[in-house]
């Protein structure tokens, strides 16, 4: 990445995605490249924006009531719970392995 302050920095997409540990072709490296050049170049178009005395927003539109209070309730009953489980054993229910060991 570039300090340049002429325009917008240049990020090595090659470099980056094996930081990832992605396997890319050099095709889409380049696509990649060029496509992340143009995002921060039009990010860069920001800075020549005019915003003295606009206050710092943290969203676009008022934000109201977006969470309700937490309030206990009743639970099921585990025999409930069970009875609409797939797959029980032991009074627990039973998932499908999603870890290889």
């Amino acid at each position: 990445m570039s300090d340049s302050k002429s325009g917008p920095p240049e990020i090595d997409v090659g470099y980056v995605a094996s930081l990832a540990r992605l396997e890319l072709t050099d095709e889409e490296t380049a696509q990649f490249q060029k496509q992340l050049g143009d995002i921060l170049a039009f990010v860069d178009t920001l800075s020549s924006l005019e915003v003295e005395g606009v206050d710092p927003t943290a969203h676009p539109a008022p934000v109201i009531d977006c969470f309700r209070e937490d309030e206990a309730g009743q639970g099921l009953a585990r025999e409930q719970f069970l009875r609409n489980a797939p797959d029980t054993a032991m009074d627990q229910v039973r998932v499908p392995k999603v870890v290889d060991s």
